[in-house]
C-alpha cells in the first residue's frame, strides 16, 4: 500500500493528503434494485433554491489562486434543494443497516486519522509510511465511520454529527439510495453563500463578528495546540451554529464535503455553455471536488473555509473530516 506523494501539494495548502488511498479493489456506486429508494429525510430536512444566475468565485487577497478560486462569474443553475444538514451518523448507520453497505475504509481495513486525537490503540496500529508534508495524517488499522479516531472510539455519542472516513464513492452511494445525489461545485457554493454575494464566508467577510465563532474551524497554533472551549475536540453536531441566509447549516468548517465534479484548477475558466449554465464540471479527471474547509483548518496553514475555496482528493480516500450533503434537482420528484 502507497500514499500519494505531494509534489502537487504545494506548503500552506489543504490539510488533505493527496491521492490518499492506492486501491486495487474495482469500485461502482451500487444501484439497490432490490428495493425502492429511500428518502432518510424527505424535503422537510432540506431547502428549495430557485433557478437564476447566480455570482461565484472570488479574487481577494485570502483566495488560493492554484486552486482556480476565479474567475469571479455569472452562473445559470436550475432549480434544485439541497440538504439542510451534513449527512448524520444516525442517517447513515440507516443507510448501511437497510442495505449491507460496506464503506471503502472498512474493505480496505484502514482511513487516516489526525495524530492528535487519534486513540493509544488507534496509534499502536498505524500502517508504515506517511503522507509528505502532511504529517500529522496517521494511516490506522480499523479506522472508519463507527471508529473515527480508531480502536477504542465510537460514535454512540455522536449520533448528530456528521458522518466521516466516507470516501465519494460511499458518498455518491448513499445518495442513490436515499433518492439523491451530490451537488455540483457550483450548487454547492451558490448554497454556501446564503442570498448573499462578493462575501468571504456564509455570513459575510468577518470570521468572527462580534467576537463570536461562526463555524467549527482549529482555534488555537496548527497542529500543536488546539485552545477549543466547546467541549469538542473534532466534529460538532450538524445543528451546530447560525445557519446561514438559506437556513442550511455548516456549509463551512466541521468537515470538507464532497462534490459531484471531477476537479480541475482551469476548467471552469473558460467562458462557453458548459462553464455558465449549470455547469457540472469537466467531463472527466482523477479527482473530485471537496468543499467548506474542515475543524481542521486554520488561517495560518489551511484558510480553505471560505464560500470560493476549493480542493480535491481522489474519490476513494477517507479521512476523519471529509463528509458529505445531498442535493436534489427541483424539477424531478415533484
Amino acid at each position: 500500500m502507497t500514499f500519494g506523494s505531494a509534489s502537487a501539494h504545494p506548503k500552506k495548502a489543504c490539510c488533505v493528503p493527496q491521492a490518499a488511498r492506492a486501491s486495487s479493489r474495482a469500485l461502482s456506486v451500487p444501484v439497490f434494485q432490490d428495493r425502492q429508494p429511500c428518502r432518510v429525510s424527505g424535503y422537510e430536512d432540506m431547502v428549495l433554491i430557485g433557478e437564476g444566475t447566480h455570482q461565484i468565485g472570488a479574487d481577494d487577497s485570502e483566495t488560493h489562486v492554484a486552486d482556480g478560486e476565479g474567475p469571479v462569474r455569472l452562473v445559470e443553475v436550475n432549480a434544485f434543494w439541497i440538504d439542510r444538514y451534513a449527512v448524520s451518523n444516525r442517517q447513515f448507520a440507516a443507510f448501511v443497516a437497510a442495505t449491507g453497505y460496506v464503506t471503502e475504509a472498512e474493505a480496505e481495513g484502514w482511513s487516516f486519522v489526525f495524530e492528535g486525537v487519534a486513540t493509544a490503540t488507534a496509534k499502536k496500529r498505524r500502517l508504515r509510511g506517511s503522507v509528505p508534508q502532511t504529517p500529522w495524517w496517521l494511516p490506522v488499522r480499523g479506522a472508519q465511520w463507527r471508529h473515527p479516531e480508531g480502536s477504542g472510539s465510537h460514535i454512540s455519542a455522536r449520533q448528530d454529527h456528521p458522518v466521516v472516513h466516507v470516501s465519494w464513492n460511499d458518498a455518491a452511494a448513499y445518495a442513490v439510495w436515499a433518492g439523491k445525489r451530490l451537488p455540483t461545485e457550483a450548487e454547492w457554493e451558490i448554497a454556501a453563500r446564503g442570498r448573499m454575494q462578493n462575501f468571504r464566508y456564509p455570513w459575510g467577510n468577518e470570521l468572527r463578528p462580534d467576537g463570536e465563532a461562526q463555524c467549527n474551524i482549529w482555534q488555537g497554533r496548527f497542529p500543536d495546540e488546539n485552545t477549543r472551549q466547546d467541549g469538542h475536540v473534532t466534529t460538532v453536531p450538524v445543528t451546530a451554529f447560525p445557519p446561514n441566509g438559506y437556513g442550511l447549516y455548516n456549509m463551512v468548517g466541521n468537515t470538507w464535503e464532497w462534490c459531484s465534479d471531477f476537479w480541475s484548477p482551469v476548467w471552469h475558466q473558460a467562458e462557453n455553455a458548459l462553464t455558465r449554465c449549470n455547469p457540472s464540471g469537466p467531463p472527466e479527471g482523477t479527482d473530485r471536488v471537496i468543499r467548506g474547509g474542515s475543524h481542521m483548518c486554520h488561517h495560518s496553514y489551511c484558510n480553505r473555509y471560505r464560500n470560493s475555496a476549493r480542493t480535491h482528493t481522489t474519490p476513494d480516500s477517507s479521512l476523519g473530516h471529509i463528509g458529505f450533503r445531498c442535493a436534489s434537482s427541483a424539477v424531478v420528484d415533484l
